[in-house]
């Protein structure tokens, strides 16, 4: 005990002053810059994901412009074909001419055309540049930018990207166009008849514009879709028509124009969006949340360095300022310690009235404190060892003087074997009682100590009632404070069954249940109120009208003293149907060391 009442009190010496304002600087100045160095990079965080998203946003609009410039070409040529060459002449009168200024035009935009073809509303081809031989059992009639030109023929259609199979190409080479087509109106002989005018554009030209903008190495790229969701532009194109990458291209589609926050393959990144005029196409940008953090590396390295450059010049100043502080509250320490050390030095009075007033104080109060640490120890040792050898000792001396009563008239009786085992029940019974002094057994030799006493009881009240003991061999290793059984049986005998003229009843019951041992007693007596039982633990005077005298409530307090105020006893009982005891105890394994340590009471 006063080893640890000596460590807790080593528990509570204070910290160096000197340490303590280092320390107290030293967390201040730490906090101060962590929070700094935490809002600039932040700062910088927020300051280049809205730089990425903006420079996102104009090269988006600078790449929108230039496909909305070609595709607007695009329509312009096919306006100035259809306006210019086909609705105004008759192509049975001036097929040659159409075809020559067909020629022209498409001589004038090869660079961003594939070819321009004029086909009547059966899908026969009727002029074509540059001029090429169509594919035999080709029906135009079934493409999808003729049916959509029939259809709407008020619109232009732009279709997907697709390879152009019109015409038989001798250089065996085949081109990946994207088609405008629309429906126009065709004059033969007088009559006018419906026909569609389809532009091949060469989609090397919009791979290209957007090829420029997919060079960045941190993860952002561009794509175009249209308003359906159908790719016309991926980089990795190629390895989502294998289907080996994919990409959120139909949800994208139905975005409007601006940014949008999602998560795409457990991926967050951020969208942009950006509608092509005339197309409904739609150019999205996709930038990755781990780009944001890609060029923010070097401010890193830059924060942590001013950091740690901080810190050194704020520990440097802490340690001058602190020394200049403490150095007087440090002799006055060292004294104390040395004082501790069980020395007798002078303690240290100097410096600051504060300190000197200090010194005298402690000079004066630390030997009656030490003296009164003694004196508490000595007491509380005393009162526990007091108060557990009263509850001890109150071992109701009629039992002795009873069980010796029977003994000897079953000797006048000559029953001769019932008095030997009275007599080797009684001598175990005691054995166990004394135990060697100690106060902790096993719930093995509890148990024994109650069968011992329960077969004395059962041969004084000749057999009217049984006993049933139901006890978990598992249980048996563990600690218990002894003689917290025979009380809970003997008020079971007196205030349960010893008022049944026969079939009483008394079961004993042990089990471990998580990190508690659980032991019961229950009758099957006259049982008693739940009032009642409710005063049994509170109201001692009740309990020592019969029986032990140790009684239930002081068997409550003993396991309260050596395992603390959350185990003990629990009463449940019932008018006419009975009584169950129970008693809570924590799992201590029975060995050497465990049992010191509760005789010492230092097991929390």
């Amino acid at each position: 005990m006063k080893d640890k009442l000596l460590k807790n009190v080593r528990r509570l010496e204070p910290r160096g002053i000197q340490s303590t304002i280092m320390f107290s600087f030293s967390v201040i100045s730490i906090s101060i810059m962590l929070i700094l160095g935490i809002v600039l990079y932040l700062r910088f965080s927020t300051s280049t994901r809205e730089e990425t998203i903006q420079s996102t946003r104009r090269l988006m609009e600078q790449t929108g412009e230039s496909l909305e410039d070609y595709l607007v070409n695009m329509r312009q040529i096919s306006d100035t074909a259809y306006y210019y060459l086909i609705k105004e002449n008759d192509f049975s009168s001036y097929g040659e001419d159409i075809q020559s200024r067909i020629n022209l035009l498409y001589e004038a935009n090869r660079d961003s055309l594939q070819s321009i073809v004029v086909y009547n509303n059966y899908g026969s081809l009727l002029a074509a540049e540059p001029v090429a031989t169509q594919k035999e059992n080709l029906n135009v009639t079934e493409q999808g930018w003729f049916v959509q030109a029939m259809a709407e023929v008020e619109n232009m259609h732009f279709s997907t990207p697709h390879i152009q199979n019109l015409f038989d190409d001798n250089t065996f080479r085949y081109y990946w166009v994207i088609s405008l087509s629309r429906a126009i109106e065709i004059t033969r002989d007088g009559k006018t008849e419906l026909g569609v005018l389809l532009v091949d554009m060469d989609y090397s030209v919009i791979s290209r514009m957007l090829d420029q903008i997919n060079v960045t190495e941190n993860g952002q790229y561009y794509y175009l879709c249209d308003s359906s969701g159908e790719i016309i532009y991926h980089p990795r194109r190629i390895q989502i028509s294998d289907k080996i990458s994919s990409e959120n291209n139909e949800i994208a589609a139905g975005y409007k124009d601006g940014v949008y926050d999602e998560t795409f393959q457990g991926e967050r990144r951020k969208i942009v969006v950006n509608t092509i005029s005339y197309t409904g196409w739609k150019l999205v940008g996709v930038i990755p949340y781990s780009a944001f953090t890609y060029g923010m590396i070097d401010i890193r390295y830059f924060i942590i360095l001013l950091m740690l450059l901080m810190l050194m010049m704020l520990a440097v100043v802490n340690r001058i300022a602190s020394q200049g502080i403490s150095r007087p509250i440090l002799r006055l320490n060292d004294s104390v310690r040395e004082y501790e050390a069980g020395e007798k030095p002078e303690i240290y009075i100097g410096g600051p009235q504060e300190i000197r007033h200090l010194g005298h104080s402690i000079q004066k109060s630390y030997e009656q404190i030490e003296e009164l640490m003694k004196k508490i120890v000595l007491e509380q040792n005393e009162r526990r060892k007091s108060e557990l050898d009263a509850l001890q000792s109150q071992i109701n001396p009629h039992f002795l003087y009873n069980t010796l009563e029977s003994i000897t008239w079953m000797v006048e009786g000559e029953r001769n074997d019932d008095a030997v085992f009275m007599i080797s029940q009684l001598a175990r019974l005691f054995r166990i009682s004394l135990s060697k002094g100690r106060t902790i057994i096993s719930i093995r030799d509890e148990i024994q100590h109650a069968q011992s006493y329960m077969n004395i009881q059962k041969i004084r009240y000749k057999n009217t009632f049984s006993i049933e003991f139901d006890v978990e061999p598992e249980i048996y290793s563990y600690s218990t404070v002894k003689l917290i059984l025979q009380p809970l049986l003997e008020n079971a005998i007196n205030y349960g069954v010893s008022g049944l003229d026969e079939n009483g009843e008394i079961r004993v019951e042990g089990r471990k249940e998580g990190e508690q041992i659980l032991l019961s007693v229950t009758d099957n007596g006259i049982g008693m109120s739940e009032e009642e039982a409710s005063l049994v633990l509170t109201d001692s005077s009740r309990i020592h009208k019969r029986g032990s005298g140790v009684g239930l409530v002081n068997v409550n307090r003993r396991i309260q003293i050596y395992f603390g105020n959350e185990y003990g006893l629990s009463i449940e009982s019932e008018l006419d149907e009975g009584t169950r005891v129970l008693i809570r105890i924590p799992a201590v394994p029975y060995t050497e060391e465990g049992t010191k340590l509760l005789e010492e009471g230092r097991v929390e």
